[in-house]
């Protein structure tokens, strides 16, 4: 692709990026229970996802199975919603969504398990660093921690970055023929609703019928989070080179965690806040120095 390509799928990058960085803002100022709002975020998405790709079904030319592999996408997508909006509730949305984006480490492991992509040192290195990390965001051995609960909140942050990496990994599969960012969205969100409505009604605090104001925030959330924003990366981050997407992904959990503290008020502890950078080094060193390389050609 041209300069000029790169600089406008850029531009709509950063722009879901900031989008996304406002979902564990919108979400904790709802009031509305973590399953319930997990759930009816990707309800409300679903039937301005459906317009949007029926307009652009032209350009869609994914075969039936590639479909359903972008639909079960969603369905692992669906774990990872319903665990982070817990961990928000437990340990803040700056820390919570810090923590959950030490997926680029997980996806990078995974590939080297499922796909023989073998890490490099600065991938290696990087492991401890956010271990480490995690443990002090954690609190443990921390009397002014910030949350409610702040070690569980981090275990169900690392259970959601989990589930996130499987679904980033299904996700990039369904997506290698680069189909309108709209259609992929509404077949990943469609799963993740299927998943959520299991998971949230079997949790026994499923709140089924909506109340205002808190699900204007969730219909505001679907749409800026879910509808906008997943869209713009969607369809930006595959069409960037490696060097530009490092800081797109960074940006998202980097403003998330400044939105709580100036938004809500938050306020980590020194030892969280060493945490954090920690994290942050260890997601940068892997974006900026990590690569892969295939061991089945050797």
């Amino acid at each position: 692709m041209s300069l000029e390509d790169d600089r406008r799928n850029m531009a709509i990058a950063l722009a879901g990026a900031v989008a996304i960085s406002f979902s564990p803002i919108i979400y904790s100022l709802s009031g509305v229970e973590a399953g319930s709002a997990a759930f009816f975020r990707m309800l409300y998405a679903l039937p301005f996802l459906a317009v949007i790709a029926w307009r652009v079904r032209g350009a869609d030319n994914r075969g039936r199975r590639t479909r359903w592999i972008a639909v079960g996408a969603g369905v692992i997508l669906g774990p990872d919603m319903f665990a982070y909006h817990y961990a928000i509730d437990m340990i803040g949305a700056g820390l919570s969504t810090l923590i959950a984006n030490s997926q680029v480490i997980i996806v990078t492991l995974m590939s080297w398990l499922l796909f023989k992509e073998r890490p490099n040192k600065a991938i290696f290195a990087s492991i401890p660093i956010v271990l480490f990390g995690v443990y002090l965001m954690s609190g443990v051995g921390d009397e002014s921690a910030y949350g409610v609960d702040p070690r569980l909140g981090v275990i169900l942050s690392i259970i959601g970055a989990f589930a996130y990496s499987s679904f980033l990994l299904l996700f990039r599969y369904a997506n290698r023929e680069l189909a309108p960012a709209p259609s992929l969205q509404f077949d990943a969100t469609l799963g993740a609703t299927a998943s959520l409505f299991l998971l949230s009604f079997g949790s026994g605090n499923f709140e089924m019928v909506p109340t205002w104001p808190g699900h204007a925030w969730i219909l505001l959330l679907a749409l800026l989070a879910q509808v906008l924003g997943w869209i713009a990366i969607a369809h930006a981050l595959p069409r960037l080179p490696g060097s530009l997407t490092s800081f797109a992904i960074l940006l998202q959990p980097t403003l998330s965690f400044i939105w709580g503290i100036l938004i809500l008020a938050e306020e980590p502890s020194s030892q969280q806040m060493l945490g954090v950078v920690a994290v942050v080094a260890g997601i940068l060193a892997v974006t900026l120095f990590g690569s892969v390389s295939d061991q089945t050609s050797t």
